[in-house]
């Protein structure tokens, strides 16, 4: 169990030692519904069951290939149905997890169905968090699901996989689902309370209504029926209606055996030649325990039909954006490489898109915000959509352009091109000014077949080689993009045990007062100790960090591990500097930075006088966000600083505004000035810049003496570089610039 585990597994897992659970013995049900009790139970949740196995079906085959099994239990935890990996569901019976078994945490400790069921919320629990260890080598991600007019929980779907195929997406896969579960629940509920309020409004509804009495004669023909049929309602009451050459064979299934239909797609030509397409309801009509009728309804769903191209608006569209989504572009390019195995001349790619920084502005600006920034996003992309091309949301902030039937690739490249240059604009939301940039995916289908789910990877392969390279490009998919891209992987898998194994290790760069050559401070920087690869710099692994979501964990360690050591030091009567560290993006926009800012400095006793906090001109990107961080953490007594200034988005409203100390020049400018004026020029600009703003500059990258005098000339107030000194561990600063000083 580490600290780091969300609190419900670290409750969880404290609950089963304190009861005295074996975590080496295997945790079986104790109790289980016998034969009899489950079919009433699947008959009790039948419906339930019907909508869950369609989405759950959907969600395997999706994931063909993956060993994983999809458990879906009632509200009290009764295992109802277990799909997936027959290997994987033989082996789990031995333990007593099958239909029928209770779990629950007092019998069977940390489970993904307990915690699902009472956090309501998706969770995953991987390996070693759960407290048995014969399930560390597994990997669960669950939610429950519930009625969402009333929160009434109905129960909770789970999948579970062999740990090596754990993947955050699967809970994101999971969740959606999850939602397409509710909402097609709450359709059902919310239509049988539809089809009693119609026998009570006949005249006020837009369906048709159909009432017979128990022998099947029509008894009602409302004014809609009358208008989608093209009859006469005086020509149809008391007619049988089993006699229909449209309808009667429904009715009869319902007067003779009480069965019913719902949603049932009928299509017909009515008696003025118009062809219709209809969604038909029929059900019996009781009084008390006798049937005394039948009772239908037609919607007519004719324009939305042929609008759609036949599709289903639910099934094929997104809610949010109402673009079309992953199912519709799957069956579209399925469509057109069968076109061109059969011998048809036609070309097709993939634009894949991503928003970059979407999760922070999701996370600090609400849930809501996020929404209504993907609908501008949605707006914006649709505007440079081809003749021929089609665009879709794949789900959360992803995006994909289809383009077909195009005549020369460069049409693909201008295309991306085109739509990378739509972020250049900020989005506007209430009073708030966003940004965000894409990182784009191109492949285009190549001279030999493959199939849907190839081309698809490839361009999602492209697209998160753009994120790797920096983001906010664009980059079309070879073979030789990816060479080496399993080493990365490796990396990444490595990474996420370092902190938990303490291989992390700062070095201190020494910053100098220009004139007099006093040592004035120090930057904290970060280096891996890799086990087999040797000391790693942050160009190596940041990256890796910034994409799996460790970054935070590991900006946190760095601030503390830096105010611990310059504490110790100022403990031991050496000399006390000014530490710098670099905040990440990600770590800036988390809403917790200032409170963690001042537990640090409480737990560690470091004056917040000696620590300087750097960021980019990128996080002042958010300016309403970012000049009440920056203010709160000026009001702390801590420094700040804009690193590699020049680089990104400069701007005189942040300078003017925000509380700034220093400006740090980005170290390409300095190593610069020797080869051309222009650059010396950009030097002394924002040298005079910052000076006229009452700031400090801090020139980095220094490794030559005419560098070193060009600053002094320009009044450069502290240089850093390795001309000086290149960054040491912490014993080598401290003999080299603390001691005897």
């Amino acid at each position: 169990m580490s600290s780091h585990d969300a609190y419900y597994i670290i409750e969880s897992n404290r609950y089963c030692e304190k009861a005295g659970m074996n975590p080496h013995e295997v945790s079986r049900p104790k109790h289980f519904l016998n034969e009899q009790e489950i079919a009433a139970k699947r008959l009790e949740y039948s419906e339930i069951l019907s909508v869950v196995r369609f989405f759950s079906n959907k969600l395997l085959n999706s994931l063909k290939g993956t060993p994983i099994l999809v458990v879906v239990s009632d509200a009290n935890g009764y295992l109802l149905e277990i799909e997936g990996d027959e290997t994987i569901k033989g082996m789990i019976e031995q333990f007593g997890i099958k239909p029928g078994s209770l779990f629950v945490l007092e019998d069977t400790g940390t489970n993904v169905i307990s915690l699902a069921l009472q956090q309501k919320h998706p969770i995953s629990i991987i390996g070693s968090q759960h407290y048995h260890t014969f399930l560390h080598e597994i990997a669960c991600y669950g939610t429950a699901f519930h009625y969402t007019d009333d929160d009434n929980i109905l129960g909770s779907v789970s999948i579970m996989m062999p740990i090596q195929f754990q993947n955050p997406l699967f809970l994101t896969m999971l969740t959606q689902s999850v939602d397409s579960i509710e909402r097609e629940l709450l359709l059902r509920k919310q239509n049988r309370k539809l089809n009693i309020m119609n026998q009570i409004m006949l005249s006020r509804t837009r369906n048709g209504i159909v009432i017979t009495d128990e022998k099947g004669i029509t008894t009602e023909f409302n004014q809609f029926a009358q208008e989608i049929s093209n009859n006469r309602r005086e020509d149809v009451i008391g007619r049988n209606i089993m006699d229909s050459p449209i309808t009667g064979d429904y009715f009869k299934e319902v007067i003779e055996h009480g069965k019913i239909f719902t949603n049932e797609e009928i299509q017909f030509t009515n008696d003025d030649g118009k062809h219709l397409v209809c969604l038909f309801d029929a059900q019996p009509i009781y009084e008390g325990d006798k049937m005394i009728g039948a009772f239908g309804q037609f919607r007519d769903i004719s324009d939305r039909y042929f609008l759609q191209e036949k599709f289903n608006y639910l099934a094929y569209h997104d809610d949010l954006t109402g673009l079309p989504n992953r199912r519709f572009i799957n069956e579209e390019i399925q469509n057109i490489i069968k076109d061109m195995e059969n011998g048809r001349n036609r070309t097709l790619a993939l634009i894949f898109i991503d928003l970059d920084r979407f999760k922070a502005i999701n996370d600090n600006f609400s849930h809501s915000y996020g929404d209504i920034l993907l609908k501008k996003v949605s707006e914006r992309l649709s505007g440079c959509l081809g003749e021929q091309d089609v665009l879709a949301r794949m789900g959360g902030d992803e995006f994909i352009f289809l383009l077909k039937d195009f005549d020369n690739p460069d049409y693909v490249t201008a295309k991306a091109e085109e739509v990378l240059n739509l972020f250049n604009e900020s989005f506007y939301i209430g009073n708030d000014e966003l940004h965000t940039t894409a990182s784009i995916g191109v492949a285009l289908y190549p001279d030999y077949p493959i199939s849907m789910e190839k081309l698809m990877i490839y361009a999602d392969n492209a697209m998160y080689q753009a994120k790797k390279q920096g983001k906010n490009r664009y980059n079309v998919y070879t073979s030789e993009l990816f060479e080496g891209q399993e080493e990365d992987y490796k990396l990444d898998m490595d990474l996420r045990k370092a902190i938990e194994h303490e291989e992390f290790v700062l070095h201190y760069q020494p910053q100098v007062h220009s004139t007099t050559g006093k040592l004035v401070g120090m930057e904290a920087l970060i280096r891996w100790q890799h086990p087999t690869l040797g000391l790693l710099h942050p160009d190596k692994f940041i990256r890796l960090a910034e994409e799996n979501g460790l970054i935070n964990q590991i900006g946190k360690w760095v601030i503390n591990e830096a105010c611990t050591q310059s504490k110790k030091w100022q403990t031991a009567g050496l000399q006390p500097l000014k530490i710098s560290v670099n905040l990440s993006t990600q770590q800036f926009l988390t809403k917790d930075l200032v409170a963690f800012m001042k537990e640090t400095l409480r737990r560690t006793g470091l004056d917040p006088h000696y620590l300087v906090v750097e960021i980019t001109e990128y996080m002042a990107m958010e300016y309403e966000y970012s000049l009440k961080v920056l203010q709160q953490l000026k009001k702390l007594g801590i420094g700040i600083s804009i690193d590699d200034f020049g680089t990104g988005y400069s701007s005189l409203t942040y300078l003017h505004n925000f509380p700034i100390d220093f400006i740090k020049i980005d170290k390409s400018f300095v190593m610069e000035i020797a080869h051309g004026p222009q650059n010396a020029f950009i030097v002394k600009a924002i040298i005079t810049l910052a000076h006229n703003l009452q700031m400090q500059v801090i020139a980095e990258g220094v490794e030559t003496k005419d560098q070193l005098d060009f600053l002094i000339d320009q009044h450069c107030d502290v240089v850093q570089g390795f001309y000086f000194s290149k960054p040491l561990p912490a014993d080598e600063f401290e003999s080299t610039y603390l001691q005897n000083k």
